[in-house]
């Protein structure tokens, strides 16, 4: 029988990850559109295997040209959902990619309102707490980040926070500095994925120029002791995905994962999904794996639980329940 997961908040998910064989086929179908193959086992085998992160981009992106409307983007969240409340998410902040769409000559509006509008009901429908969080695709660069933002704002109250993913190396957080001011000054969020493929400089130039409230991946800070004590006594969080970093090669096998370390030192980590259609399952699978290949126990994954509850961007109220929730959890599992 698999191990219980504890009731948790998950902050490191592209909704565009989330994209299912089932649904790719069902969109796809829906709208005369090519695929290498209508049978979504067959799909799903170009998902096993990735050499790098590059590789899995290709793939990523080919997928997402299903994506045309605002209903489709209201389906795909609408699918996230349902499999985060089974996974015993409560809270979910959602990164999501509108220079990918716009880029097809999808409109911004249509993305947003298509996913905020399956986000806006979650606690209703889902009992799960949503919001999103606009990224900027570092790869094609500070100038494109900071148009995207500009025709974004208008629909401001949709999203609470801006990130900065797609593939680092190359493409320092030192480039988005005055975007990341822009969304500042708009009251925004701000979170970057840094220290996945990039090393710890990439974690410290998030921290120092982007003034980031939460480094997402951040695994490779770990060859920085300075940087490992500065991120302690700061309490800034790390958003870590575990089977997305042996799926992209960022660790070799999950029993080489650096969570337990991260744990040891005092770090602010908590478990993640990245792309759970891609890389091996959702946020509860991921607390599994890391129980069984890391020997992480109750009490260590109830901290990774409470770390993602002090970490989210959510009512002081909210999170007083949550925590209570992972409490009466950690009874029962004992």
């Amino acid at each position: 029988m698999s191990a219980p997961t504890p009731p948790t908040a998950e902050l490191h998910l592209h909704v565009e990850g989330t994209i299912e064989a089932e649904l790719l086929v069902r969109l796809a179908d829906r709208d005369g559109l090519p695929l290498p193959s209508r049978d979504p086992a067959v799909l799903r085998e170009r998902y096993e295997h990735f050499a790098d992160l590059q590789a899995f981009l290709d793939v990523y992106y080919a997928n997402l040209a299903v994506l045309r409307t605002e209903e489709d983007f209201h389906e795909l969240a609408t699918g996230y959902l349902d499999r985060a409340r089974a996974a015993g998410v409560r809270r979910a902040e959602v990164f999501f990619d509108p220079q990918t769409h716009v880029g097809r000559g999808v409109p911004l509006e249509a993305v947003i309102r298509g996913l905020s509008s399956a986000f806006a009901a979650a606690e209703e429908t889902h009992g799960v707490s949503a919001a999103l969080i606009l990224c900027f695709l570092r790869d094609l660069g500070p100038e494109a980040a900071e148009e995207i933002l500009r025709a974004a704002l208008p629909l401001r109250e949709h999203f609470i926070g801006v990130g900065l993913d797609s593939a680092e190396v190359g493409y320092p957080p030192s480039l988005f500095t005055r975007v990341y001011a822009m969304a500042a000054s708009e009251g925004l969020h701000r979170v970057a994925h840094a220290g996945e493929e990039g090393g710890p400089d990439y974690v410290r130039e998030a921290l120092d120029l982007l003034h980031v409230a939460r480094v997402d991946h951040g695994i490779r800070a770990m060859e920085d002791p300075e940087l490992v004590a500065r991120l302690r006594a700061e309490r800034i969080p790390l958003t870590v995905c575990p089977l997305s970093n042996v799926y992209l090669r960022a660790v070799d096998a999950l029993p080489d994962h650096p969570l337990p370390r991260m744990l040891d030192q005092g770090l602010v980590a908590t478990v993640n999904s990245d792309d759970p259609a891609y890389f091996g399952g959702y946020v509860d699978e991921n607390y599994r794996a890391v129980a069984r290949d890391l020997g992480l126990d109750r009490a260590r994954l109830a901290q990774l639980a409470r770390n993602s509850v002090d970490a989210a961007f959510a009512p002081a109220e909210d999170k007083r329940r949550w925590h209570g929730e992972i409490a009466e959890w950690t009874a029962r599992a004992g």
